[in-house]
């Protein structure tokens, strides 16, 4: 399993908010939802995404932006048009002085907006959560970016309209595309984590993916060291030249990343997890997770479900 990969098989989008907005100028949409990842897809018209922080950035039609969160930011038609409706913790929409929208802009099934002929059809799709597998290949996104979205965005337009059985998981798994789609284009073109980079190295990649895929195996160095052909010392230096950490840390973050991710599962148990990351017992797994996290499994799992 690579980076990538790893961002889709944690916080894999489950129900996400997908919502197709139909609308006429002016318009302006002040985003304070607290979202962890955004994705925003121009079908038609145009938009421009301000940040609070940084330039104001252009959409055009077939592109998607994708905004990390939880700082606010506005979706408006022109970077000069003041906000008229403010978008909620929970997607509730309301005008700037409180009154809510939700009926009043209904347009039926996941559309919403000023106008059902709108000139501008924008979908926007949220994770509700962002799995702490991702947050390694996240936290080397900028606030915010965009990428030309191809042939998904067509499929999207296609189905969210849709009321079928199953449809949820449709979209669900759509979303996630639109996403791998877009991150895999903007690492072609920019300047890629040495870890990212790391990933492409026949030796270290194979490495990688070995304590990825494997986190339970009781790996040592010179364990790794012989499954991929090549001597301790030689995987060592060029594991940690090319990742920036020695392969034992990399793989302790791996796997205390995994623990966060499957401590958030309802039937969890610290036992039940320490067992597929890879620790020997439940003590050992709350000491390495309070120390590098501060707080124990029990406390994290406690603050994550509430």
């Amino acid at each position: 399993m690579d980076q990538l990969a790893a961002l889709l098989d944690g916080p894999r989008a489950r129900n996400a908010f997908l919502l197709r907005s139909l609308l006429n100028p002016p318009w302006s949409l002040r985003i304070q939802d607290e979202a962890p990842l955004t994705l925003a897809a121009l079908v038609r018209g145009s938009a421009w995404v301000l940040p609070d922080r940084g330039d104001p950035m252009e959409l055009a039609p077939g592109e998607v932006a994708i905004l990390r969160g939880p700082e606010p930011y506005t979706v408006a038609d022109h970077p000069e048009t003041a906000p008229q409706i403010i978008i909620h913790p929970g997607q509730h929409c309301t005008t700037l002085d409180g009154q809510s929208l939700y009926q009043a802009m209904d347009l039926g099934v996941r559309s919403w907006g000023n106008d059902p002929d709108g000139a501008t059809v924008l979908i926007t799709g949220t994770y509700q959560m962002e799995g702490e597998v991702s947050r390694r290949l996240l936290e080397a996104l900028p606030a915010l970016l965009k990428q030309p979205g191809g042939p998904v965005i067509g499929l999207l337009r296609d189905e969210i309209v849709k009321d079928e059985p199953g449809q949820e998981a449709v979209l669900d798994r759509l979303l996630d595309l639109l996403l791998i789609a877009a991150l895999r284009s903007w690492f072609a073109t920019h300047e890629a984590p040495a870890w990212y980079r790391a990933m492409g190295d026949p030796l270290v990649g194979r490495a990688m993916r070995m304590l990825q895929n494997n986190p339970a195996h009781p790996w040592t160095v010179a364990a790794l060291a012989a499954q991929v052909g090549v001597s301790r010392a030689s995987l060592a230096r060029r594991f940690t030249d090319l990742v920036g950490e020695p392969p034992m840390a990399f793989l302790t973050d791996w796997r205390l990343a995994m623990a966060a991710d499957l401590l958030r599962e309802p039937d969890a148990t610290v036992g039940s997890v320490a067992r597929k990351v890879g620790y020997g017992s439940p003590f050992a797994l709350s000491t390495a997770f309070k120390r590098v996290r501060g707080v124990s499994p029990q406390e994290y799992r406690a603050g994550v479900l509430g």
